[in-house]
C-alpha cells in the first residue's frame, strides 16, 4: 500500500500532517466557541476539550509520528506502514471527531482512548525485542498516558471528581518526560552533527538528576498537586535542565535555525518549570504558568523537530526554509505572548489569547504550507521512508 502512496510510507508523514492539521483546527475552533462562534463539542466540554485536544490531540499525533520513525532508526526493526499506519491515523481521527457526533460519552470515551494501547501494540516488538531494554520505557509510558486520559474522561462524567485536573496535569508532566528523554538522545547527536567541532558534554550526574526529579514531580503532581514539595521539584528541574542545555552549548546553535528552535524549546522548558514551581509558595496564581510549558516548551519543541524530521526523512538538505523561519519566530512570539502576557500585564488577558492564539495558527499554518508537498510525495533519493 505504501509503495501508491508515499504518505504511508513512514509513520511522521500522516501523523505531522495530522498534527499540524489539528494544532491549526483545535485552536481556531478553541477561539470561535469562546466567542460563541462555535458550539461547544459534547464531551468533554469547556476547558477541559481545549486542554484535553492539545495533549490527546495534537501532542499524540506528533508523538505517535516521531515514534513510529525513530523507534525504526533505534531498533533496526520495522514499524507500521500501509495499511496498519492508516489503521492507526484513522483511530486517532475517530477520537478526534468522536466529540462532534450525537454518541453516549461512554462510546466517545471508548472510541478515544483506544488510540495509545493500539500505539503501544504497534510498537511493541521493536521496543521490546530491540538492542536497547531502556526503549521498553515507552511502552510504560503509553500505558501511563492511557491512564492519564481515563481520569480526564472520568472526570468529565461525573465520576471522579478533579479527575480531569488530574489526568491533564499527568499527561502534561508524562510529556514533559517525553520531551526531556528524546531531547537527552537526540540534541547532543545533532549539535554535533549539526556543527563542525562541537562537542557537546552529556553529563551522566546531570541525566541521573534529571530523571530522578522528574520522575518524582509525575508523582507528586498526580497525589499532591501545587503543594510545596511539588514547587520545590519542578524549580530543581527546571534549574537542572539550564545545567543540562549549558552542557550541550556552543554559541553556533544560535545561527543554525533547525538547532536554534529546538534549543529555544527547551530553554522555555527550563523557563515554564520554574515558574510552574512558584504558586506553591504563593508567588503566582495556581497554574498561571502553564502555557509557557505548553505554548512554549512543547509547542516550540514539537514544530522544531516536525520541520527537522520532515525535511530529513524526506532526503532534503538539512536547511530551513524562509518561511518555516517565520514559523520559528511566530511560535516563540505565541509563546512570549500566550505564556507571558498575561503574567505581566493580566488586564490584557484576553488580547494575548487572541494574539497568542492566532501566532500559533500562522506558525503551523505555514508548517503546512512549506511541509506538505514534502510529506505527501516519495523522497526524491528513492530510499524507502
Amino acid at each position: 500500500m505504501s509503495i501508491f502512496l508515499p504518505v504511508l510510507a513512514l509513520g511522521f508523514r500522516p501523523f505531522f500532517l495530522a498534527a499540524g492539521t489539528w494544532a491549526v483546527l483545535t485552536v481556531a475552533l478553541w477561539l470561535a466557541m469562546l466567542h460563541g462562534l462555535w458550539p461547544w463539542p459534547n464531551h468533554p466540554t469547556g476547558i477541559a476539550w481545549h486542554a484535553y485536544e492539545m495533549l490527546f490531540g495534537y501532542l499524540t499525533a506528533v508523538m505517535a509520528g516521531f515514534l513510529l520513525t525513530a523507534v525504526r532508526n533505534w531498533t533496526g526493526m520495522p514499524t507500521a506502514t500501509g495499511a496498519q499506519l492508516a489503521a492507526l491515523v484513522g483511530l486517532w481521527l475517530a477520537g478526534r471527531l468522536a466529540p462532534w457526533l450525537d454518541w453516549p460519552a461512554w462510546l466517545i470515551t471508548g472510541v478515544d482512548l483506544a488510540f495509545l494501547p493500539a500505539l503501544a501494540l504497534a510498537l511493541r516488538r521493536p521496543l521490546w525485542h530491540g538492542p536497547n531494554p531502556v526503549n521498553r520505557f515507552f511502552l510504560g509510558l503509553l500505558t501511563a498516558m492511557t491512564l492519564a486520559g481515563a481520569l480526564v474522561h472520568l472526570g468529565a462524567l461525573g465520576l471522579l471528581a478533579g479527575g480531569e485536573t488530574r489526568g491533564h496535569r499527568l499527561m502534561l508532566d508524562l510529556m514533559l518526560v517525553v520531551l526531556l528523554l528524546v531531547s537527552g538522545r537526540v540534541m547532543p547527536f545533532f549539535i554535533e552533527r549539526g556543527i563542525q567541532g562541537a562537542q557537546p558534554r552529556v553529563r551522566p550526574w546531570i541525566e541521573r538528576l534529571t530523571f530522578g526529579l522528574a520522575g518524582a514531580l509525575v508523582v507528586v503532581d498526580l497525589v499532591a498537586p501545587l503543594t510545596w514539595p511539588a514547587g520545590i521539584l519542578a524549580i530543581a528541574l527546571g534549574l537542572t535542565l539550564l545545567l543540562r542545555l549549558i552542557s550541550w552549548h556552543d554559541r553556533r546553535v544560535w545561527t543554525t535555525p533547525m538547532l536554534t528552535v529546538l534549543y529555544a524549546g527547551l530553554l522555555w522548558l527550563a523557563l515554564g518549570l520554574i515558574l510552574d514551581g512558584l504558586p506553591a509558595f504563593g508567588l503566582l496564581a495556581p497554574r498561571a504558568a502553564m502555557h509557557t510549558l505548553t505554548v512554549g516548551a512543547i509547542g516550540v519543541v514539537t514544530l522544531g523537530m516536525m520541520a527537522r524530521v520532515a525535511v530529513g526523512h524526506t532526503g532534503r538538505p538539512m536547511q530551513a526554509a524562509p518561511l518555516t523561519l517565520l514559523a520559528f519566530v511566530l511560535i516563540n512570539l505565541a509563546a512570549l505572548l500566550r505564556g507571558l502576557g498575561p503574567l505581566l500585564l493580566p488586564a490584557g488577558y484576553q488580547v494575548w489569547l487572541m494574539a497568542g492564539g492566532l501566532c500559533w495558527i500562522a506558525a503551523f499554518a505555514l508548517f503546512l504550507w512549506v511541509h506538505t508537498p514534502l510529506l505527501l510525495t516519495a523522497r526524491p533519493d528513492g530510499r524507502p521512508g
